[in-house]
């Protein structure tokens, strides 16, 4: 019995390993016909390469969201005059009617139709893209050139409004949430990088973070002036991408594209202005060009500007403050003027709120209402004393 069963298993292990062979070879077969088919290439019956008939399905939710926006998206170009000197090299010129053969492309950037109202149609960009213009045109993706008009344009969060006439324009862009994003969800900017001859450039990432706070140099000065709270994104934003769309999945905006931080040993780090914040913004630029916000009517100076020898000379400051604001000027009239600030004091506080620099100074009396009374603390003399100022806006100041 077991010299049987010894036999049997020997057969089966036969069985088994010639099948597996036979299965090898089989195998060995169809690959080579396979690597034979494809080492001919997709051929004509004369043998030429040719191009494969196959039609793959790329769509996605990325190409979704594209198509929802593109027709939207705008190049803005920023025109600038200039005009030859008798000596036959560019100048500036004083501004006349008839000069419009002067005017030269001095930049570019993005943007993007949100509104339609009757013939008017209203663009979005970036405040740093349309500034210094003598004329603007917004370009659309089908090439088409129209001029635009701006209507307000703020500093503070590089915004702008641009009107255009409807005729051309078959798409308008929507808001989205951007207090709804989540990290990691995609993030899908458009724009014109690098100029007009890479208009409407599609790039996509994630949401890398929200509500980055991210210092900001409003006049060019090598100091920081502002803090932008701001949305973080890997999609790639380069120079001209400014004032662009950042969209959803769903193709709506949830941010506008503002700067990126740019260095050798960096990469993915763009951001954008939260549609929300956005929004409240645009409104305001459509209904008055401006954005009407409260002011002290200071000019100020960060305290840590100032050397130790000149707060105590000068300031005369105890030693145990390290922050505050320095008040370098009162204008006539001004909120600061009726409530008896005087040059050289020193803002420790505003509204309830200590301050250690004219960016926090500066965000909490935005954060006030024209008309509010507001208590602030100063130093005079060395002397901590405070004062009540009634916040009113610029067109307000005597």
């Amino acid at each position: 019995m077991e010299t049987k069963t010894k036999k049997w298993s020997s057969f089966l292990a036969l069985m088994l390993t010639s099948s597996f062979l036979v299965g090898c070879d089989l195998l060995d077969n169809e690959t080579t016909e396979l690597e034979e088919d494809t080492q001919n290439g997709v051929v004509d019956e004369d043998g030429r390469v040719t191009v494969s008939e196959m039609r793959v399905d790329v769509s996605s939710g990325i190409t979704d969201a594209v198509d929802v926006i593109n027709d939207a998206a705008v190049s803005i170009i920023n025109l600038q005059r200039t005009g030859t000197t008798p000596w036959g090299w560019y100048g500036e010129t004083e501004a006349t009617e008839d000069d419009e053969e002067n005017l030269l492309q001095a930049g570019t950037g993005s943007g993007a139709v949100y509104k339609v109202d009757g013939d008017t149609a209203y663009v979005f960009t970036n405040n740093h893209v349309i500034e210094g213009s003598d004329a603007i045109e917004v370009l659309f993706k089908d090439g088409t050139r129209v001029e635009a008009t701006v209507i307000g344009a703020d500093v503070w969060t590089d915004l702008a409004v641009l009107s255009i006439d409807s005729e051309e324009v078959s798409t308008v862009a929507e808001f989205g949430d951007s207090g709804n994003l989540t990290v990691g969800e995609p993030a899908i900017a458009i724009g014109s990088p690098l100029g007009t001859n890479f208009a409407t450039s599609v790039t996509s990432g994630i949401i890398s973070a929200v509500e980055r706070t991210v210092p900001v140099d409003t006049n060019m000065d090598g100091e920081m002036d502002w803090e932008m709270t701001a949305i973080q994104t890997d999609a790639a934003i380069n120079p001209g991408n400014s004032g662009g769309p950042l969209v959803n999945i769903a193709g709506q905006v949830i941010g506008i594209n503002s700067m990126k931080i740019s260095s050798s040993t960096i990469e993915g780090m763009g951001f954008a202005i939260p549609s929300n914040d956005a929004v409240d913004i645009i409104n305001q630029l459509e209904e008055n060009g401006e954005v009407v916000r409260p002011l002290l009517g200071i000019g100020m100076v960060d305290l840590s500007m100032v050397s130790p020898q000149q707060q105590q000379a000068i300031l005369n400051l105890p030693e145990d403050i390290d922050g505050g604001v320095v008040v370098a000027e009162v204008a006539t009239g001004s909120a600061a003027a009726d409530a008896g600030m005087e040059a050289n004091d020193v803002i420790v506080s505003f509204n309830g709120v200590d301050v250690q620099n004219g960016i926090e100074l500066r965000k909490e009396i935005y954060d006030t209402e024209i008309g509010q009374e507001v208590e602030v603390e100063f130093y005079r003399d060395g002397e901590l004393q405070s004062t009540t100022i009634t916040m009113r806006s610029s067109e307000e100041m005597i």
